[in-house]
């Protein structure tokens, strides 16, 4: 099972066994902090009680480790790793309150060998996976679903519910998982298994919550801050400095991804500002303009003085990483901008064992363009008479959406952007919508209705379905960037990065999900972040006083690569023998009609079906290669 995880952890291969309890701990180590045999795992406490396995960072281990000493419950040290000093606070103080100290990513594994109890965790915000359930009469966890598939009990029925929900967001949401029978653990929670009782009734384990995005959030709306502009930039620049300086500790290479947008830029700023020598950054450049920060990474890295280092990719380039995503990704995942975020990743792999990212800014600060359209439009749309919003919906789509695309090409004389008419058509889907929230999650959906392309697919609730987690008093953009941080976040992005990175062998780490990062910025008022259209506000001014604002005023490009067209043309064999009608009638997941025709409008260009297929494209793609799984552990 460890051995299927090589890439996750090549430096060491450890396992510890319990044999009169029947438990095993396996765990594959990339080596980051103490790179000695003293980092090594399992690690056994001190005190023989506890086994600790623990695949992340503890950023303020050097605290904790004061604290205990302080305390007089330090152990006597071993070497100087976070492992070790998270395995002596768990051993002084329990494991809720250790993570509570913590300042961390991380997914984990703690068996008590005294009251033969596993308890397993996540991060607070959901860096780092953990999949769990029953496989007969065995409990399996793990970071991979490889690692699972390893096993000799493994059955690996595929769940049509979490397919419906790839077919809706792009990804599967926590706790679902597209097998049967397994599930992820969310964010900030312990899961418990009494081993004995486990034993015999099968019993999944018991949740609690050491940490809550949403009590986070609700506390620190209750305790504004109360600062002018100036006054909160200086106070955000200290919070994220510090952020950033913790997760530079490494005793291996380190660097930073730039991709020359504010977010990015904040943290290279602040990782500049801290370190002796040049920091090391990296760039993806791409041949088409539409899709290329490049340059104005290189003019940011040229004046902050790093050590810059870009690489442009053919086209040909980035689709040849298409045939490793299914590897790469243990569940099918559709994101495009994955294919940028494995490239970058891997360049950065061969200077650096750590990257500093930017993620998280968007969610937390308000830059997403969706929210500033959302709020316009979606609480005039819901205000309007019900038979008024279905009857303009129904006269929308009876247009459809080429006769719309020819409409507005004539207005603009030609210079318009294209496919307007899709924008239109979601328009209807918004207009169908009963309340605020059920808009914004039509606006965010590939298929607003996955079932009727999933055949059997009944899609289950999740988070952005949780109407009640939403404050009245929270206005509707901040209802959007909740939606996001508790949903979108977890299960798009920080999946992405982390995939692509330890797809390399490559530790990630986001200083702006440090916790007192997050808690500020719900703590500023609206007004610091959003104003007039414009978001980030807090984060510009930052940056603005590290970087000239002339180098930074441009339009956002995003991280993305043009699959529209590359399905017309260079990708269009490879789809084509994913999506034909004996392909997807043979695998019985999808309704061979409906996806024939959305390809063939694509083909045609009469509608941009990117966002539906490319889903379908990664599941088909995944399936695939789910049978060479089997296959390995069947040899």
């Amino acid at each position: 099972m460890t051995a299927a995880m090589r890439q996750l952890g090549p430096d060491s291969d450890g396992h510890w066994w319990d044999r009169e309890a029947g438990v095993g701990l396996g765990m594959r180590r990339l080596a980051i902090i103490d790179l000695s045999p003293a980092g090594a795992q399992p690690m056994i406490s001190q005190c023989g009680r506890y086994v600790l396995i623990f695949n992340g960072e503890i950023y303020n281990h050097k605290q904790m480790r004061g604290q205990l000493e302080a305390e007089g419950t330090a152990p006597n040290w071993r070497g100087h790793s976070d492992t070790e000093v998270l395995l002596a606070s768990v051993a002084a103080w329990g494991l809720g309150r250790a993570l509570q100290a913590s300042n961390s990513m991380f997914a984990l594994a703690v068996w008590d060998r005294e009251t033969r109890t596993l308890n397993f965790a996540c991060d607070r915000f959901g860096e780092k996976p953990l999949y769990y359930g029953w496989m007969g009469n065995t409990f399996v966890f793990g970071s991979e679903l490889k690692a699972l598939a390893a096993h000799p009990s493994w059955a690996g029925q595929i769940d049509r519910s979490a397919l419906a929900l790839l077919a809706r967001y792009g990804y599967i949401a926590a706790p679902h998982c597209i097998f049967q029978n397994i599930r992820k653990l969310e964010p900030g929670m312990i899961a418990t298994l009494h081993w004995r009782d486990a034993q015999r009734s099968r019993e999944l384990p018991q949740l609690s919550a050491y940490w809550s995005t949403r009590s986070m959030v609700e506390t620190a709306r209750r305790s504004p801050i109360d600062m002018g502009e100036n006054e909160a930039v200086v106070e955000f620049e200290r919070l994220l400095s510090d952020a950033v300086g913790l997760r530079m500790e490494a005793d291996v290479p380190l660097g930073a991804f730039l991709s020359g947008g504010y977010d990015s830029t904040a943290v290279v700023a602040m990782m500049q500002q801290q370190s002796a020598r040049p920091v090391r950054t990296f760039t993806i450049g791409f041949t088409e303009s539409g899709y290329n920060e490049a340059p104005f990474a290189k003019e940011i890295a040229r004046h902050l003085g790093t050590d810059h280092t870009e690489l442009y990719v053919t086209p040909q380039q980035a689709m040849e990483v298409i045939p490793k995503l299914p590897e790469l990704y243990d569940e099918p995942f559709a994101d495009s901008s994955q294919i940028p975020t494995y490239l970058v990743s891997h360049m950065a792999r061969r200077h650096v064992t750590v990257a500093l990212s930017g993620d998280a800014g968007d969610e937390l600060f308000g830059g997403y363009s969706r929210y500033f359209i959302s709020s316009r439009l979606l609480p005039a749309i819901t205000g309007l008479p019900h038979s008024i919003r279905h009857g303009s919906a129904a006269a929308i789509r009876k247009i459809g959406a080429a006769r719309w695309d020819r409409l507005f090409r004539w207005l603009t004389l030609g210079h318009g952007r294209q496919l307007t008419g899709d924008r239109v058509l979601k328009l209807a889907d918004l207009l169908s919508s009963s309340t605020k929230v059920e808009g914004y999650r039509h606006l965010i959906s590939a298929w607003a209705h996955p079932s009727d392309v999933v055949i059997g697919g009944t899609e289950p609730k999740t988070t952005v379905d949780d109407d009640e987690a939403l404050s009245r008093e929270m206005n509707f953009i901040e209802q959007m960037m909740y939606l996001d941080l508790v949903s979108y976040l977890p299960g798009d992005i920080l999946t992405k990065v982390d995939r692509a990175t330890m797809g390399v062998s490559l530790e990630g780490r986001i200083p702006f999900l440090d916790h007192r990062v997050a808690e500020f910025a719900w703590r500023l008022p609206l007004s610091h972040k959003v104003k007039g259209g414009d978001g980030k506000l807090i984060v510009k001014r930052l940056v603005c006083r590290h970087v000239p604002k002339l180098m930074m005023d441009r339009p956002k490009a995003g991280f993305a690569v043009p699959i529209e067209e590359w399905l017309r043309g260079p990708l269009r064999e490879w789809a084509e023998s994913l999506l034909n009608a004996n392909a997807i009638a043979s695998g019985g997941f999808f309704d061979a009609k409906c996806v024939e025709t959305h390809w063939r409008q694509h083909l045609s260009g009469q509608r941009n079906w990117q966002a539906r297929l490319w889903p379908i494209l990664m599941f088909q793609a995944w399936s695939a290669n789910l049978k060479d799984w089997r296959s390995a552990r069947q040899t």
